[in-house]
């Protein structure tokens, strides 16, 4: 892409453009991105998924996968999921197991949870063979609030800048005491940033989302503007309603340690490159990325809740399922428009409207990072 396509993108709010077509449709673009931005911090997983010593999971990165491993201490640890020997992957992407030992299905070399090889069979009697030698490759990770996130590269910036202030922003919700009761996976044909674009405005929902807009005012709330790489803002639950859900009611309770005004609004954050979460008063729903290609993304939506809510008598999370399964089948198909539109040869960059201000916070962010600039410093609270 050319610098002056990504000066257009990165000229002041109101004056700027979207980002040029290729970003979203090109081949080469997209390989780019798995290198660099799909190859530093990035969520890949909830820690209870690996929730003892002992716990091993594999979860896909960009194009390639990390292996977890809770080890004897209850640390969490990754790996370059490769054996050592001949490259066979540990566990295949989304498999898991359990054991004092991580063991390639190939030809059972087998490492420590902390990465050492301690069995090659047939190789003892060899003089040269040393298994210090062939320690498993450390990825690094990271938990935070209950999200697992890895580093690939090894050379992201540290987590307390990357995250910024958005820790404050789920100190009330603590999603990492949450339970997960309610999973959807989805294959959006549309590139990852399409899809989080369409999430950070809701300018499209009074065309689009009907359920939505009957519980949740569009021109409602306002955006987040602090440190760290992420967007976001929160918007309004009418007047007398409690949730979102189809009439509005909630069938759990309110998240302990949530008050005030984080009672009655929903908060929507993007960390980048792939996370997103939605803060409610009673529950707390996630989409996790992974994208496929330039034209396709693996969506996972996990919707968590309280455990003193879970345990009521006849407890379901429907109420919440139903209602953002609607609504992302909604999305799903305009991010689906959007991206045969972009690919049809006629799209040009067009402009931001005012209630887009946190698309035009992520079209920059990922401007930057096509122009080689950190991801995470915002220029102007960079300067103030």
């Amino acid at each position: 892409m050319s610098a002056d396509a990504l000066a257009a993108s990165l000229k002041p709010f109101g004056e700027s453009v979207m980002l040029p077509p290729e970003a979203y449709t090109s081949a080469e673009v997209f390989a780019w991105e798995q290198q660099h931005f799909f190859r530093g911090w990035q969520c890949i997983g909830r820690s209870a998924d690996i929730p003892e010593r002992g716990s091993q999971r594999a979860e896909r990165v960009g194009d390639s996968t990390v292996l977890l491993a809770r080890s004897k201490d209850g640390t969490l640890r990754g790996f370059a999921n490769v054996c050592r020997h001949r490259a066979h992957e540990l566990l295949p992407a989304g498999g898991s197991a359990t054991g004092r030992a991580i063991t390639c299905p190939y030809h059972a070399w087998s490492y420590s949870t902390e990465g050492q090889l301690i069995a090659a069979p047939g190789y003892q009697d060899q003089p040269a063979f040393t298994t210090s030698d062939y320690r498993l490759r450390t990825i690094r990770v990271q938990e935070w609030r209950g999200y697992v996130f890895a580093d690939p590269s090894g050379e992201a910036p540290d987590w307390a800048e990357w995250i910024g202030g958005l820790d404050g922003q789920l100190a009330e919700h603590r999603p990492e005491n949450l339970v997960v009761r309610a999973s959807h996976e989805y294959v959006v044909k549309a590139n990852w940033k399409v899809i989080s674009e369409n999430y950070q405005e809701c300018y499209h929902c009074p065309m689009i989302h009907p359920e939505l807009v009957s519980v949740s005012p569009p021109d409602s709330g306002e955006n987040w503007d602090l440190p760290g790489a992420w967007v976001g803002g929160w918007q309004d639950i009418r007047t007398g309603l409690t949730t979102m859900s189809l009439d509005g009611h909630s069938d759990g309770m309110p998240i302990p340690g949530v008050t005030g005004e984080r009672l009655h609004t929903v908060n929507y954050l993007g960390v980048f490159p792939n996370l997103l979460i939605s803060l409610h008063p009673d529950y707390v729903m996630t989409h996790r990325m992974v994208p496929l290609s330039a034209g396709e993304t693996w969506v996972e939506c996990n919707w968590a809740f309280p455990a003193e809510a879970i345990e009521q008598p006849g407890f379901d999370p429907a109420y919440a399922v139903d209602f953002w399964d609607i609504t992302n089948q909604q999305d799903w198909a305009a991010c689906e428009s959007v991206q045969r539109g972009l690919s049809s040869g006629a799209a040009t960059p067009g402009p931001l409207s005012p209630e887009e201000e946190a698309v035009y916070q992520f079209v920059t962010m990922v401007a930057r990072g096509y122009s080689s600039r950190p991801v995470h410093v915002k220029p102007h609270l960079a300067s103030s």
